[in-house]
């Protein structure tokens, strides 16, 4: 599994936005779970949810800032 690109998320809505950040903080949960209840995880993951959520919540960021001035 790539590394999402900037550009890709770009095209989103803002409501496909929301749910997606929404999507992947669940992921993130569920893994920790399994983590924490000594299933089997592959490590990577974390990395990869971590980075495209950070890539999604600049976007939202970007946008909100993006909104408030014009």
């Amino acid at each position: 599994m790539a590394l999402t690109k900037m550009k890709d998320l770009r095209q989103l809505s803002d409501q496909e936005l929301s749910d997606r950040i929404a999507a992947i903080k669940k992921e993130l949960f569920d893994l920790r779970f399994k983590k924490a209840t000594r299933q089997e995880v592959k490590p990577h993951q974390f990395k990869h949810l971590r980075h495209e959520l950070a890539q999604l919540l600049t976007l939202e960021n970007e946008r909100r800032r993006s909104g408030g001035q014009g």
